[in-house]
């Protein structure tokens, strides 16, 4: 419970104005609901009941209706068409299923854009968008974001205090809106103005005295040309900032239309893609809670094995689900792969179970709700061949439905089960938090130093170390408190702030264990090196110096030598000088600093600072590191091979097999609820806590 409460408190810390509590549209004993979409518009109207029937027969308690129908609602200016969608939710009403009401803002009707040319988005070649796809509106289009919000508050003012509707989701899979057109010009440099006052204050935090960038009013400042060779940094960083904030406050303002005209009972949401460089995941301040979408066989992951790619990358939903939930008060899941999809490089059929391995995954994170894209597969549109629970036959299951409608079976027999929310006492004291900004992993991009970096790879590194502990894991951010979490990694957090390094310090100081990794407080929060040595104002903090940093070509790595082994590198290496009492943990091999430290271990006040200055080519260094920091800790850790996740959550322990092995879960066979001990790929192993 108390682990539970923490995960509430960031969240509040990160977001106040939450209109209810969760647990009314969520109670506990539910532990997790199951919805899929349906588009009432693709199909004849005689179809609906039986399919919205066979939805409900399958275990479905909602759907998702209106996501991309803006034509059908308002399909002519002013002119408004609900009929044929109350007529759809009162089926869904009939077979027992609640409607999430959806706003159609990623696809404007062809009226809009011919009669309103303007609200498309223009590129930074000067071409524009058209109509026929989707998300080719832009938010920084005035007319747009008004015009838009009109066609919210009559579908708010008319399912507002509907009891069938849920709750509402607004547009789809919201990105970072880039715009070049005249409104986005003139909105960013309201926008600038804003944020730095005076034109003084804006040359200063740019360093526009380099190359003669200096500004002498805000009306000579124009959207930078990301691909011109050169552009000021800190110009395009601004930019991807403001960007991200015209989708923000875009859902802002659309949550707040609704919630003029609705009750508190329906809840406001939105789903985003899992991009770690985002800066508007989490940012919108006026929704209830935030979903996310994943997809995991598409053709870009291998997996683990030589099949692995019909099972996806483990990481994907863990480290999703440890990204959202400190984010909002509760979070779900809103497009979770059905079966075979149709837009990526190589679409494999799933192998079978993983539809299930992965609803299992979801949930054990602490999802509250999770909805697949779509129940009916298409029959025509540009996402043909994608699978849906139904084929396209609109009547017989697929494998992945199948195994949908098995999920709920199951969490109906630990609805069953519940009595509470306990948690294993050595679970908690793992827990473990990684500070994290997505916008140092952009800034980083913009200057990576050597084209091997990856920031995301490097953060996986210790993530997935974490996970082999069985250590429950939170991503939060410097506005948070660290003071929960026995552990608090830091990766490669480049822009640190004079405050969050105080803030650092003081929480290790009270007893506090901090691992920092190589490129970290390189630059101020503003993205200027410091005036002094490199990296400087850490130098007590990790009780060492930073003398210099290396990279090595690909065909060229190096070694770190430790007690524990030999490890290869070559994307980073911050070559360290302990000071007097640090101890060093590893040396660089190979070149001409071997010798020198690359692992520094210390004491200060009453906890510890570890840091390791490079980035190992496998991982193995990381998990070398920080198991020797948790046994120094005397903080049990389990020993999970990689791909198999386990989790506690309501007084229940779920354990997850990506690999393509059986994995053995030493668990008490009277425990058992789903599974068998022996864990088979794709397998999952539910059971009881004390």
């Amino acid at each position: 419970m108390k682990y539970l409460l923490t995960y509430l408190l960031c969240a509040l810390i990160v977001s106040a104005t939450f209109a209810q509590n969760p647990k009314s549209w969520f109670p506990d004993n539910q532990l997790t609901t199951v919805g899929a979409y349906y588009y009432p518009e693709h199909w004849d109207e005689s179809q609906w009941e039986r399919d919205l029937r066979k939805m409900s027969e399958m275990g479905f308690e909602f759907t998702h209706f209106a996501e991309f129908a803006w034509a059908q609602l308002e399909p002519e200016e002013g002119i408004y068409d609900f009929a044929w969608l109350d007529r759809a939710v009162a089926l869904a009403d009939k077979y027992g299923l609640k409607v999430m009401m959806c706003t159609s803002t990623a696809t404007p009707p062809v009226w809009l854009v011919r009669k309103h040319p303007e609200v498309l988005k223009t590129h930074e070649d000067g071409t524009k968008m058209d109509h026929g796809s989707r998300q080719h509106a832009s938010f920084s289009s005035n007319f747009y974001r008004s015009y838009s919000l009109k066609m919210i508050e009559e579908l708010a003012k008319h399912y507002g205090n509907d009891s069938r509707i849920v709750g509402w989701q607004l547009d789809n899979e919201p990105y970072t809106n880039t715009d070049y057109g005249p409104d986005a010009q003139r909105r960013f440099r309201e926008w600038l103005k804003k944020k730095y006052q005076t034109i003084d204050a804006l040359n200063k935090a740019w360093g526009t005295n380099f190359w003669s960038g200096t500004y002498t009013d805000f009306s000579q400042i124009n959207i930078p040309k990301h691909k011109q060779w050169g552009m000021n940094l800190y110009q395009r960083l601004d930019h991807g900032r403001f960007c991200d904030e015209e989708t923000s406050s875009f859902l802002d303002d659309q949550a707040k239309v609704i919630r003029q005209d609705s009750n508190p009972e329906q809840w406001i949401t939105t789903n985003y893609i899992p991009y770690y460089d985002a800066r508007y995941i989490g940012q919108s301040k006026e929704l209830d809670f935030i979903t996310y979408t994943r997809y995991m066989v598409y053709g870009e992951h291998p997996g683990i094995g030589l099949k692995g790619y019909r099972v996806g990358e483990y990481s994907r939903i863990a480290m999703a689900n440890d990204y959202f939930r400190p984010l909002s008060p509760l979070y779900g899941v809103m497009e979770l792969q059905p079966g075979q999809v149709n837009w990526g490089t190589i679409d494999s059929q799933p192998l079978p179970g993983a539809v299930r391995l992965w609803l299992w995954h979801v949930f054990a994170g602490g999802s509250k709700l999770t909805c697949t894209y779509r129940f009916r597969a298409p029959i025509y549109g540009y996402e043909q061949y994608h699978y849906g629970i139904v084929g396209t036959d609109g009547v017989t299951p697929t494998r992945g439905g199948l195994e949908f409608q098995q999920f709920m079976d199951e969490i109906n027999t630990l609805r069953a089960a519940y009595t509470g929310s306990a948690v294993p006492s050595e679970y908690l004291e793992r827990k473990t938090a990684v500070l994290y900004d997505p916008d140092n992993t952009a800034a980083i991009s913009q200057n990576k130093q050597t084209r091997l970096w990856d920031t995301e790879s490097h953060v996986l590194k210790y993530y997935k170390a974490l996970k082999s502990f069985g250590a429950p894991v939170d991503f939060i951010r410097d506005t948070m408190d660290f003071s929960e979490y026995p552990v608090l990694v830091v990766p490669a957090y480049q822009q640190m702030s004079l405050n969050t390094t105080d803030k650092l310090t003081k929480y290790v100081k009270a007893g506090g264990n901090l691992v920092m990794s190589c490129r970290t407080a390189h630059q101020d929060e503003f993205g200027h090196l410091w005036q002094a040595k490199h990296a400087e104002p850490i130098y007590d903090l990790i009780g060492a110096e930073i003398e210099f940093f290396d990279l090595l070509r690909s065909y060229a790595p190096d070694t770190i030598v430790t007690p524990e082994g030999n490890f290869a590198w070559t994307t980073w290496g911050d070559i360290l000088n302990p000071s007097t009492g640090t101890e060093s943990w590893g040396t660089y091999s190979g070149d001409f600093y071997a010798g020198k430290t690359a692992v520094t271990f210390h004491q200060l006040g009453k906890g510890t600072v570890t840091y390791l200055g490079a980035d190992s080519n496998a991982g193995d260094l990381e998990h070398s590191v920080l198991q020797k920091v948790y046994k120094r800790l005397e903080i049990d850790v389990e020993n999970y091979p990689p791909g198999v996740i386990v989790e506690y959550r309501d007084g229940f322990g779920i354990a997850m097999n990506y690999t393509d092995k059986p994995f053995e879960m030493p668990v008490p066979e009277s425990k058992i609820l789903i599974g068998e001990k022996t864990i088979p790929t794709t397998g999952v192993l539910v059971w009881e806590i004390d």
